[in-house]
């Protein structure tokens, strides 16, 4: 089986926009659920309402894979299920070296979603020495000592960092000094690379901090819409100086 040191996803070089990659993963998802459920094709507005997209932009990523569908019948769901899976390289092996086995480093060690998407973990590292031979999910704890032996030794391209923000950025000019030339970066800070180094940012206060501001935009909304003052025309008209008998304003007024 190849390993992901000596082979890389073809997309940039068929030229598939930044943005169609990044929604890819999105419909194999979505056709991964259909497969399982047995469901042999699917509409491009099924499929793009699975995966959060409208239906146009939906048959526009595919047309960059050369995927059509069929006219009055859609999609063949496990042909596609191949072939976004093999443009985004996971009909292959990729070794990934996670760094930081504190309570997030383990959870994405436990993480069971791995190995059915083309990941295999192949070492958990850790600068606690008494971590060192502790299993984590079945995988034995290795000392960042270690670090670029294990690279070598099992052709690692992708590192996670899940250390602390202060120890980030040297782990991870360890891990492109060793061969690494993707990072996904769990830690809080911003990671300085080298040229044609990847780098994937997970910030989950930064994702929070975003929805408290929508949160807060929605309860300004709300409490604008509540005093919102009414139309003239649904306002109460004062009282006339010219009424009729009984004090009512006369349905003809006096020229």
């Amino acid at each position: 089986m190849a390993t992901g040191r000596t082979h890389r996803p073809a997309t940039r070089s068929r030229g598939i926009p930044e943005a169609t990659v990044a929604r890819l993963p999105l419909y194999l998802r979505a056709l991964t659920a259909l497969s399982e459920r047995s469901v042999p094709t699917v509409s491009s507005e099924e499929l793009a309402a699975a995966a959060g997209v409208n239906s146009a932009k939906l048959r526009k990523d595919f047309s960059y894979l050369g995927s059509y569908g069929t006219r009055g019948v859609g999609y063949d769901v496990e042909y596609l299920v191949y072939q976004i899976s093999r443009e985004l390289g996971l009909t292959q092996d990729w070794p990934v070296v996670i760094v930081g086995i504190g309570n997030l480093g383990a959870a994405l060690a436990n993480y069971g979603g791995f190995a059915s998407r083309g990941f295999r973990v192949a070492a958990l590292i850790d600068a606690d020495a008494g971590m060192a031979g502790k299993p984590v999910a079945g995988i034995p704890v290795q000392h960042t000592d270690e670090l670029e032996k294990i690279i070598q030794d099992d052709g690692v391209s992708i590192g996670v960092i899940a250390t602390p923000a202060g120890a980030a950025q040297q782990v991870c000019d360890r891990l492109v000094a060793a061969g690494v030339t993707s990072i996904l970066n769990f830690a809080p800070t911003v990671l300085n690379v080298p040229e044609g180094v990847d780098v994937r940012k997970v910030d989950l206060s930064i994702e929070l901090q975003i929805l408290a501001f929508h949160e807060q935009r929605k309860a300004g909304e709300e409490a604008a819409a509540d005093t919102v003052v009414p139309p003239v025309a649904a306002r109460k008209q004062p009282h006339s100086t010219d009424q009729g008998p009984d004090g009512d304003v006369p349905a003809v007024m006096q020229a």
